[in-house]
């Protein structure tokens, strides 16, 4: 039985998602900021979450499913709060209230951030871990998830990790830059793109299938790392000698991935390594 997906915010992961969906013959609409076009079969709605009125046409669509995929644009971190507060809570605020009138809607998906876990700890960090924020990005998005807890419909919060994948070769560029190298070395979690988006997509298919879904899930790979393993890991594979001393583990996070596993999903990209071998194969 086919259904139609709303798709909030269609940068590089919601067009991701929107063109999985779309091949799996989901009807597939997708809202974003830019006047630039979807890929071909998607319908695009050129809107702004931060500004209501132009939400009017999405009481229409009445989608059976809705995932809300924005990213705040702060430049800098004293733009973080006021930019997450309109990106993230005033916003999906706005488009739920398009919303309300819906009968058709089933479940309603929230793309968070593992940045709501500030805490440090030495713990694996499951979704049975409280999560605890320590900086006003992390803040705003909790008060974000908590926005579709009283939505009257199913809700999932999504936490992903730091994504990584096409385009975003920030680590690449950084391992052959040694001088450039962070001073701390920390523990550090990644998600490839493509399964982010595919996880995403794989939760609708179960609700298709009259399965319960959790309303949490952390969405991480299967190897947390730390930041000089990545490095070195990746200028070793492009032949360059690491001039750099190892520093001893210092802050950061490890995060599980297991209640994401127990779905029955599997990743493509199960740790840094061959994600990342991936990325660099291109």
């Amino acid at each position: 039985m086919s259904a139609k997906v709303l798709i909030i915010g269609c940068g590089d992961l919601g067009t991701k998602i929107a063109t999985d969906l779309q091949s799996l013959a989901y009807e597939v609409i997708g809202l974003r900021v830019s006047d630039q076009q979807l890929p071909a079969n998607i319908m695009r709605i050129q809107a702004d979450v931060t500004q209501p009125e132009t939400l009017s046409k999405l009481a229409q669509i009445q989608p059976d499913y809705l995932i809300y995929c924005v990213a705040g644009s702060a430049k800098t971190s004293l733009d973080v709060d006021d930019n997450y507060r309109l990106h993230y809570v005033e916003g999906l605020r706005n488009v739920l209230a398009t919303q309300q009138a819906n009968p058709h809607l089933k479940h309603v998906f929230f793309v968070s951030s593992t940045r709501v876990y500030g805490q440090k700890t030495e713990a694996i960090i499951d979704e049975t871990i409280i999560a605890v924020a320590t900086d006003a990005g992390g803040e705003r998005l909790l008060e974000a998830e908590n926005l579709i807890k009283n939505f009257p419909c199913g809700a999932t919060v999504l936490r992903l990790s730091g994504i990584y994948g096409p385009g975003r070769t920030r680590m690449i560029k950084l391992a052959e830059q040694q001088d450039l190298w962070p001073a701390q070395n920390g523990w550090t979690n990644r998600i490839y793109r493509d399964d982010a988006a595919a996880f995403i997509v794989y939760l609708i298919k179960l609700l298709q299938q009259q399965k319960t879904i959790a309303d949490c899930y952390i969405v991480t790979d299967n190897q947390p790392t730390t930041q000089y393993q990545t490095l070195k890991w990746i200028a070793d594979q492009k032949h360059q000698i690491v001039d750099v001393m190892p520093l001893p583990v210092l802050g950061g996070k490890r995060l599980s991935n297991q209640r994401m596993l127990q779905t029955g999903f599997i990743l493509h990209y199960p740790d840094y390594q061959v994600g990342y071998a991936a990325l660099l194969a291109q």
